[in-house]
């Protein structure tokens, strides 16, 4: 490849932000004395200039340094850019510098809109409030000099070709998390400018042994085909894309060598759905059964087109509401399973209940074999790939994360301990349990891995976290899972919709459109129409305390309109409650965008 190039497609890594009245002009400030990019704030014109415009007295702008551009939406009559205000440096991917985004900003080119009708400007404001809650998205991750959406084994596999183009082009579709946002710069031919983006999760940490430093990474690569939050997102969609679908790479370095192993995790493939209703549980509901062979195909032939060999572990409940989709799952693999494609039934919480999580030996000794036939990525000190991973685990329980996260931990840890020895740094006998410091700072590793997966689906960090994170159940962690089951109550019922919404504007999974976005909205009626659950909540608070008051002064001086007005209260109190608890799906916050079937 050319040098020139090399240089035309690298990422400007410094830039800074010219805001005008009329234009945002991003001007590259690395020293390379390229072309800054000019963006009309009237209709989100694009176009690149040689350098910034002059300033006046009426053209006074503001100026901010930026980490990148994310890339540009367009709602109904305005488009608005989004760009990457703080960042910080977290570690290295295979020697490359890796940032984490800890701010994002929203920036308007809606001007257009001051000549739009007022109904329009006023879906428009909906629509961009939307925006405000994406820019608290968690987990954002990016490099400007590496392709994170793919792991070390098929990064090293890649053809030179391939290596010579700009990283959103080398990047995975599933897991670049700007995929949509991106367009219009791609349109454009920005190449210089276009940050590809995963969501997910990265930690590492470095530590002795013996006289070798070993260098740990833990990666978590987010899928955006079925992204969402976790009632909102559950099973399959037709074409096989699962919810909470994550890869997980563990990448060590030590001595010059450098070993991957790779792991997933994704709902059970197949269509269903548990809507809130206000009730601690909401009963699970499989959609369309009928279509369940063909969908669980689909998503099994996919994963072994990506990763080879599949060994699916199935951790949920044998009985109950969990027992009903185990049970379709298991009749569903029946068709797919054969030399390729496995699976395998652990009930986790009837063999490790809710504190003999060691008993995932059990589990260890099944899987044993398939582990080690199928192996992990390894590179020599000259780069040469000695091995590689020809297959994969897949993981699931209801959520994919507090489970789940227990059991690929234990996973991982058998397979780093297994690529220690090949490296010759243990011992045929030895452990990371054999290095107190080592065995420490693994477990803080997968937790806050754990954590950071479980945030982004649930909203709050994972349960079952002490186990991970010490080795043992703690009393202090079974209150901490305490205090996030309620707020995963909470979020579920109350606050996830809006945020669905958010995510599916962000994703491309609902592309604003005048001709249906602006035609009248189907009036609620009768309950739905004025359904409020903070309103439904004080009638019943209200109506016991005055029912209390009634029946403390019946029983004082035995007037019978006290106990009239008791009763009464009593009965309001009761007969709010039971309305709501009836209708409980509709006093919930729903998304009112994107609805797939499953």
């Amino acid at each position: 490849m050319e040098a020139g190039d090399s240089r035309k497609n690298k990422l400007h890594s410094r830039l800074r932000l010219w805001e005008f009245p009329d234009q945002y002009v991003i001007e590259p400030a690395d020293g390379s004395r390229a072309p800054c990019l000019d963006i009309s704030r009237v209709d989100a014109s694009m176009k690149l200039i040689d350098q910034v415009g002059e300033c006046d007295s009426l053209r006074v702008p503001k100026i901010h340094p930026i980490s990148g551009v994310v890339g540009m939406l367009k709602l109904l009559a305005g488009s608005y850019l989004v760009v990457v205000t703080e960042s910080e440096r977290v570690g290295s991917f295979l020697g490359h510098p890796i940032f984490k985004i800890t701010s994002l900003k929203v920036l308007p080119c809606d001007h257009s809109l001051k000549n739009s009708p007022e109904e329009q400007k006023k879906m428009e404001t909906e629509f961009s409030r939307l925006l405000s809650v994406a820019e608290k998205t968690t987990g954002l991750f990016f490099s400007y000099e590496v392709n994170l959406t793919l792991s070390s084994q098929r990064l090293h596999d890649l053809g030179a070709e391939s290596k010579s183009l700009p990283l959103w082009r080398q990047a995975e579709p599933r897991f670049l998390w700007n995929n949509y946002m991106l367009e219009v710069l791609i349109d454009n031919k920005l190449d210089q400018f276009l940050l590809p983006v995963i969501q997910g999760s990265f930690n590492s940490f470095e530590t002795a042994i013996g006289k070798d430093i070993v260098d740990i990474t833990l990666i978590a690569r987010r899928c955006t085909r079925r992204n969402g939050t976790r009632m909102w997102r559950r099973g399959a969609d037709a074409d096989g894309y699962v919810a909470n679908f994550v890869e997980t790479e563990q990448i060590v370095q030590m001595n010059g060598y450098t070993s991957s192993f790779v792991q997933v995790r994704g709902s059970m493939p197949f269509m269903w759905e548990q809507i809130v209703d206000l009730t601690y549980k909401p009963k699970f509901e499989i959609v369309q059964p009928e279509e369940a062979p063909r969908i669980a195909e689909r998503h099994f032939l996919d994963l072994r087109k990506k990763y080879g060999s599949v060994l699916a572990v199935d951790l949920v409940n044998k009985h109950g509401g969990e027992g009903r989709l185990s049970e379709k799952f298991a009749s569903v693999m029946q068709h797919i399973t054969g030399d390729e494609i496995r699976y395998l039934h652990f009930d986790f919480h009837q063999i490790c209940g809710h504190i003999h999580f060691e008993r995932l030996s059990i589990l260890y000794e099944q899987i044993e074999g398939f582990l080690e036939q199928n192996g992990y990525f390894l590179l020599n000190e000259k780069g040469d790939k000695m091995k590689e991973q020809l297959g994969v685990v897949r993981t699931n329980c209801i959520d994919c994360l507090d489970r789940t996260n227990v059991t690929q931990s234990m996973i991982g840890r058998k397979m780093l301990e297994l690529q220690l020895r090949r490296i010759g740094v243990f011992g045929a006998e030895e452990t990371i349990s054999s290095h107190p410091n080592f065995d420490e700072l693994y477990k803080i590793l997968w937790a806050n891995h754990g954590d950071d997966v479980s945030i982004q689906y649930s909203g709050t960090p994972a349960l079952k976290g002490d186990f991970v994170r010490y080795g043992h159940r703690t009393a202090q962690g079974v209150m901490k899972d305490g205090w996030s089951s309620l707020r995963r109550y909470y979020l579920n019922n109350f606050a996830d919709g809006t945020k669905q919404d958010a995510i599916d504007l962000l994703q491309g999974h609902y592309i604003v459109a005048v001709n249906r976005d602006m035609s009248p909205v189907p009036q609620k009626a009768g309950l739905e129409a004025v359904a409020n659950f903070p309103v439904a909540l004080a009638v019943v608070l209200l109506s016991f305390w005055f029912a209390t008051m009634s029946m403390k002064q019946a029983g004082s001086d035995y007037k019978h309109k006290h106990l009239f007005f008791s009763l009464l209260w009593t009965g309001i109190c009761v007969g709010v409650a039971a309305l709501v608890r009836a209708n409980g799906r509709i006093f919930c916050n729903r998304p009112r965008l994107h609805k797939p079937k499953g």
